[in-house]
């Protein structure tokens, strides 16, 4: 069900239509508007990822300043008009287009009146929503934790604590009020899934690499597709190797990898789907996927797949570069693949390939270019005979 991290069963179960989202961003000074260059892309995204939830976006507050207000992320002023406009749309929850602190989330949901989440916590509940396998549950579920553990609220309106005697060695029961302990046993209660969870999907993770050692052993190359969200990356390998893996217009629809096996030019491989990467990335996924994620790391060749039609691919290219180095994947050959060329621009095709003339051109939706993407993906492997860097030319 959507939104079911961000709302809470007992208020999704009160209602029959799509939870409504204000959604909030501060921009720097030299953005001074909701269309200026960056503020609306980001805004665009956050967008479609509260779409992807179930959410209903209403409206949207910009407030031009330097930084995030420390304590209420928007200026003290901005917070009341934000109130009156969530008062007005009926809004069920606010989302921040950026990281709060427990603090500002807190102060916010104080003066607004409805839930605030940020954006990580937005997409974890996408996670959770498309994780399909247990493991992918898994991964999801520790990214949960990660974020949740910083978040509990001890002191103040939720946990009391009552002063007590010092036992001998220092702070013991005597000090700590029934909420403090609470709030201690729910964060070892957390600590100890997390382990456990952390375990299991590490064992799964040796699975896998055995399962790809075998693979290398009897000489069967390996082909990890990666890119941005919504790429079209399980529409590629669907027409590469008449897989049927989910594929939909919606951000993060793949979460878990599926590998399928092809042939081209004599050369036999196989391809693997992998999660999408979007804009600042909770560093707690990339944490509790990294096994998943390893599938890029382990491969012998990265296809990396990007949506020709997208305003700002330039700049998706270079987040998922960013992400492949944050988890050693920048030294596997790459090979760039324009997708979606059917409805790209051809102004937009030209630039891209202006930057990276050696992508080749695809629709996975009509199936122009495959056969060729095939072939040079046999001739990559074939001629494979070191590294090179994954980054701009």
């Amino acid at each position: 069900m959507a939104g079911a991290w961000l709302l809470g069963a007992e208020t999704r179960g009160e209602r029959d239509r799509r939870p409504r989202a204000v959604l909030v961003a501060v921009a720097g000074q030299d953005r001074t508007d909701e269309g200026a260059p960056g503020t609306q892309t980001s805004l665009r995204e956050l967008r479609r990822l509260a779409d992807t939830d179930g959410l209903t976006v209403v409206q949207t507050v910009v407030q031009s300043r330097d930084r995030p207000a420390a304590a209420t992320y928007v200026g003290s002023g901005k917070v009341g008009d934000l109130a009156a406009v969530v008062a007005r749309c009926a809004a069920d929850v606010v989302i921040v287009d950026g990281e709060l602190s427990p603090g500002q989330t807190r102060n916010l949901h104080d003066r607004v009146g409805v839930p605030v989440v940020d954006r990580t916590a937005l997409i974890l509940d996408i996670f959770a929503e498309h994780a399909g396998t247990s493991e992918g549950r898994m991964q999801v579920e520790l990214a949960q934790i990660a974020y949740q553990l910083p978040r509990l609220r001890g002191a103040g309106r939720t946990m009391s604590r009552v002063g007590g005697g010092r036992v001998v060695g220092g702070a013991g029961m005597g000090v700590r009020g029934p909420g403090e302990m609470r709030l201690e046993i729910q964060r070892r209660r957390l600590r100890r899934r997390a382990a456990g969870l952390r375990e299991q999907v590490a064992e799964l993770g040796r699975r896998r690499e055995r399962t790809q050692r075998r693979r290398t052993r009897r000489q069967v190359r390996s082909v990890a597709i990666t890119g941005y969200a919504n790429a079209g990356k399980s529409a590629v390998l669907n027409r590469l190797c008449g897989a049927e893996a989910l594929s939909q217009d919606v951000l993060f629809a793949t979460l878990d990898p599926m590998v399928r096996k092809t042939r081209a030019r004599g050369v036999t491989f196989t391809l693997t789907d992998t999660v999408g990467f979007v804009r600042n990335l909770p560093h707690q996924l990339i944490e509790a996927f990294r096994s998943t994620l390893d599938e890029v790391t382990r491969a012998d060749l990265a296809l990396h797949v990007v949506d020709a039609s997208a305003p700002d691919a330039l700049g998706q290219i270079g987040t998922v570069h960013q992400v492949l180095r944050e988890i050693g994947a920048d030294r596997v050959p790459e090979v760039l693949v324009l997708n979606k060329i059917d409805v790209a621009s051809p102004e937009m095709v030209a630039a891209l390939l202006r930057v990276y003339p050696e992508a080749l051109q695809v629709s996975a939706l009509t199936g122009a270019g495959v056969n060729e993407l095939r072939d040079a993906l046999a001739t990559h492997l074939q001629t494979l005979t070191g590294t090179i860097a994954v980054g701009s030319p």
